[in-house]
């Protein structure tokens, strides 16, 4: 079996990310977007024309027992992500309609080799959940 590291992890995730929000008819704005000292995954617009910002958590099936892939996405990451989404929201107006606003996602993947078995979609997420 070829043993994949969290970077590579990471990559396949977002790619498979990408091909589930086409699906939904988001269309993908951005990749791996830095901003200051922070990264958003992937930038997206929905279908209803809000703006997304989708932060992406993979992980590998036996790389982390009795974890899921959410158990990824701390307070302090969230934290980051939200700066930068509203670094680049601010200055990038043009990309967004005001009055729908922008929102964060996670979305989560389960990996089983280079598969997904499972993706889920959390939307407008926040710190509490």
């Amino acid at each position: 079996m070829q043993k994949t590291n969290n970077n590579e992890i990471g990559e396949i995730g977002e790619g498979i990310a990408c091909k589930f929000l086409i699906k939904e008819r988001y269309k993908i704005l951005f990749r791996n977007y830095r901003e200051k000292f922070d990264e958003i995954d992937i930038i997206a617009k929905s279908f209803e024309g809000i703006l997304v910002f989708i932060e992406v958590k993979t992980l590998k099936i036996g790389n982390a027992v009795g974890l899921i892939p959410e158990d990824n996405l701390t307070k302090e990451k969230f934290r980051r992500i939200s700066r930068a989404c509203r670094l680049f929201a601010a200055s990038h107006e043009e990309l967004f309609d005001v009055s729908r606003g922008w929102r964060i996602d996670l979305i989560a993947i389960t990996l089983d080799g280079g598969k997904a078995i499972w993706v889920d979609h959390y939307k407008n997420i926040t710190t509490e959940q």
